[in-house]
């Protein structure tokens, strides 16, 4: 009687993309007006730059320059794909999701040998990803998937208001793409455990409503019958106090859940890939963790928060630099609206 090897799943490529387009804080300051300075966002933030996406280029294709980026690492071809998952807050439109338009920027629908690969968005901000990368995880243990390309993208700066007005938040953001293709593997690696979780009885504290679908219209009306939407409603809000101590509170329970379920502990995990939304959080997550910190690798001082997009493109990141290599285990960590978080620990 013969046994079947386990699947385990894997990232067996990854990649990102950002827009070439460079703003820097002075530029924040000199291009948009906004009252401000270097020093007080450095302060508070961490950030020194963000990248901005030129004016008729979307979500779908950012992260589909992403996707051909972990494609090509991987070694496959889009045609391998079985399913494409997309993580955004910033989706090129109301309906359809992203996923769809990403698909076909992949070229899936044309040819006579076309393979229509099913494509999905999620939609959990900041943990957006780790969410992906549950669903693909999920769906390669079990037999139903060989591949799954999972997209983390985000055009933020269409929607941020670049004004004095809007300081706070929108010095805090970028556009940008990352991407990793989770993989069916008989080999002793890949993911290890994943945990995530959410409290909506916080959800209003850091949102962007735009609209509420309970009003009637859900937007409201001028006497000329167009839609006008408050400043309020328009841009994201956040109760940044409130934000910190969940996520503090948040990122060291899920890393500490996490390491539990894969039966590790954090001086195992050779390195700690936090969201990057904030470099203070980050580094008050560390210290509370006692984290050396040679081992928790930043990029939001080039990138601002990315949302859905962070982990992904610092993953990208460290494997082109030689940080990440083959044998290393690791750790993804992430808290954002919803409010959402999740952690995973994975033997690369």
């Amino acid at each position: 009687m013969s046994t079947r090897s386990p699947i385990n799943a894997c990232i067996s490529g990854t990649g990102f993309y950002v827009p070439p387009r460079v703003v820097t804080n002075d530029d924040l300051i000199t291009q948009y007006g906004i009252e401000t300075t270097d020093e007080w966002i450095q302060q508070r933030t961490g950030i020194q730059s963000r990248r901005f996406a030129d004016a008729g280029v979307g979500t779908a294709e950012l992260g589909a320059n992403a996707a051909q980026d972990a494609l090509q690492d991987a070694g496959l071809e889009a045609n391998d794909l079985d399913l494409i998952i997309v993580a955004t807050l910033s989706p090129d439109f109301a309906f359809p999701g992203s996923g769809v338009l990403l698909q076909h920027r992949l070229g899936l629908n044309e040819g006579a040998d076309a393979k229509h690969v099913p494509a999905l968005d999620i939609r959990n901000q900041c943990s957006g990803f780790l969410y992906s990368l549950t669903t693909a995880n999920a769906m390669v243990r079990s037999g139903a998937c060989k591949h799954v390309l999972c997209v983390g993208a985000e055009t933020h700066s269409a929607a941020l208001d670049l004004s004095t007005r809007g300081r706070t938040i929108s010095s805090l953001f970028g556009d940008g793409a990352g991407a990793v293709i989770v993989s069916a593997t008989d080999e002793d690696r890949g993911i290890r455990s994943i945990h995530i979780g959410a409290d909506g009885s916080h959800a209003e504290i850091l949102s962007q409503r735009i609209w509420d679908i309970r009003d009637r219209p859900f937007i409201a009306l001028n006497a000329d019958g167009i839609g006008q939407v408050a400043p309020e409603a328009m841009y994201a809000q956040m109760n940044g106090r409130m934000v910190f101590k969940h996520a503090v509170s948040r990122m060291s329970a899920a890393l500490h859940r996490a390491c539990d379920e894969a039966n590790t502990t954090l001086e195992d995990i050779d390195l700690f890939f936090f969201h990057q939304a904030n470099m203070r959080i980050n580094q008050y997550v560390a210290e509370l963790l006692k984290l050396p910190a040679d081992r928790v690798p930043h990029n939001i001082h080039r990138y601002g928060n990315t949302t859905a997009a962070t982990l992904p493109i610092l993953l990208a990141e460290a494997v082109d630099s030689g940080t990440l290599v083959a044998g290393k285990k690791i750790a993804l960590v992430a808290f954002g609206s919803g409010f959402t978080w999740g952690a995973s620990i994975l033997d690369w």
